[in-house]
């Protein structure tokens, strides 16, 4: 099977499932390819906060020409995974010289799909893009093809518990696997002054509780497959024998009146309210922070800011690092240089992440207490 992550979080993923008893887990780029059988798939899509799918490969051959293609998929016994009455839809990932359109892939592919069923009863299931029974995925690099089930359906960031958002929020994937690379378990109090629609909070309460990730989703597209084994999805779904309880709190504000307004519809939709306290505050006005805690925060890039007002805030987000969050790890998502030198602390360790497009760095901040001479004397005792 391949799972398919962020880029950046591709190690978080691998280790979530070797949790879950997956074997032979190799990592790729935005991937992880692993082994195992379909109470693990199942397990895939419930418990791994940094996987978007996972992919059930069903189908390899080689082609180098569209005919090839609509040919090799034409012999495969897809009356074993698909009825002429059942609808599916076709996504596809292209990487070759001889196919460099992934809309004329899909079509030869629907296709040969289509013609099957219609050699052998007269009749064909149906394309739809919106909630198909079966959604198969088909990847093409050089003449390799690869036609898989998507067992996932919608995008597994999509975790259910969101209905509202602010503008650019962060993908729930991402905060998951900033939060998991900080090391935090729910040790000690979880902080984010710059909250936007509250999902590092939420994300945060949930690996705290180790609360599944897909508890709030309504659907996973391996329900509606011939093989579906409702009992054992339910046993997975039902069973709550690794939850844990959380004795901190996560604590969010944001200046925004609307964006704190959206992160409380969020946390209640979540169930989240009696660990999660917001406020309306900026950055600035903070003299005082809960003890012992961490700080995980992802700060406007300047899309919305003129550059003096960002190099001004991340000024200030140093500031405020340094004389109210001593004791802490602090870390930043950022998308440019010039910002993190403007926060002007010595980072601890650093990952390169992707924010959508945009290339960014996670960086962690120790908050040391005490001197900068007890801190220097520290710091190179460390790296000798």
């Amino acid at each position: 099977m391949v799972a398919k992550t962020l880029y950046g979080l591709e190690e978080v993923l691998a280790n979530e499932l070797v949790a879950l008893g997956a074997n032979d887990v190799q990592t790729g780029k935005r991937m992880v390819s692993f082994k195992g059988d379909k109470e693990l798939m199942y397990k895939a899509n419930f418990h791994c906060r940094t996987a978007l799918r996972i992919l059930k490969p069903i189908y390899k051959f080689t082609a180098d020409n569209a005919d090839t293609l609509y040919r090799k998929v034409q012999e495969f016994n897809w009356e074993d995974l698909l009825s002429v009455d059942q609808t599916f839809a076709i996504d596809t990932v292209i990487n070759s010289e001889d196919f460099n359109h992934s809309k004329f892939v899909a079509y030869k592919t629907k296709d040969g799909i289509a013609d099957y069923f219609k050699a052998k009863y007269g009749n064909r299931p149906t394309v739809r893009i919106n909630n198909p029974d079966l959604l198969l995925n088909v990847h093409i690099s050089h003449n390799d093809c690869t036609i898989s089930l998507d067992s996932s359906g919608e995008s597994l960031h999509k975790r259910g518990y969101r209905c509202d958002q602010t503008e650019a929020p962060l993908n729930e994937v991402l905060a998951a696997g900033m939060i998991m690379l900080s090391g935090w378990r729910g040790e000690t109090n979880f902080v984010d002054p710059m909250c936007g629609s509250g999902t590092l909070l939420i994300e945060a309460a949930m690996i705290a509780m180790n609360i599944p990730p897909g508890v709030h989703r309504t659907s996973f597209a391996f329900e509606r497959w011939m093989d579906f084994d409702k009992d054992l999805f339910e046993q997975i779904y039902n069973d709550d024998s690794c939850e844990r309880t959380f004795e901190f709190k996560c604590y969010g504000s944001d200046i925004s009146p609307i964006a704190i307004d959206t992160a409380r519809k969020n946390v209640r939709n979540a169930g989240l309210n009696k660990y999660v306290e917001l406020d309306v505050m900026p950055f600035q006005q903070y003299s005082d922070a809960p003890r012992p805690g961490i700080l995980i925060t992802n700060p406007p890039y300047g899309e919305r800011l003129s550059m003096y007002n960002l190099m001004e805030l991340y000024n200030m987000i140093g500031e405020r690092l340094k004389h109210v969050f001593e004791g802490y790890d602090a870390w930043v998502l950022s998308h440019k240089e010039e910002c993190f030198q403007q926060i002007g602390l010595r980072f601890k360790e650093r990952y390169n992440l992707m924010n959508g497009p945009l290339e960014c760095e996670y960086r962690c901040y120790e908050m040391f207490e005490g001197t900068n001479k007890d801190y220097k004397r520290r710091f190179y005792n460390d790296n000798e």
